[in-house]
């Protein structure tokens, strides 16, 4: 099993990209900021149409998904998606097949 590590830019245009295709707006009108607290995990805040929507852990790995199957035409389902923070690359996605 191969292991890749999503860096967080690309994290944040696939929630970019999940959210403008569930409301059928363009990704550039999606703003989106990720976090993680020591109590809560990880989350994303996003701003679309001058509405914040929080993001929990699963709704950041199904927008991953979403961007592996539809950007990187890989199958998103056939592999383990984990997020972790990392001390010099910020919040990452282990992505095994």
């Amino acid at each position: 099993m191969e292991e890749i590590m999503i860096p967080e830019q690309d994290i944040v245009n696939a929630i970019c990209l999940f959210l403008a295709n569930k409301k059928g707006i363009a990704p550039e009108d999606v703003q989106v900021e990720l976090m993680y607290d020591d109590d809560y995990g990880f989350s994303a805040e996003a701003y679309v149409q001058g509405r914040k929507q929080v993001l929990v852990e699963s709704n950041m790995i199904e927008a991953v998904r979403f961007w592996l199957d539809t950007e990187m035409q890989r199958d998103p389902f056939g592999a383990s998606l984990r997020l972790l923070l990392d001390d010099e690359q910020g919040i990452v996605v282990s992505y095994k097949e």
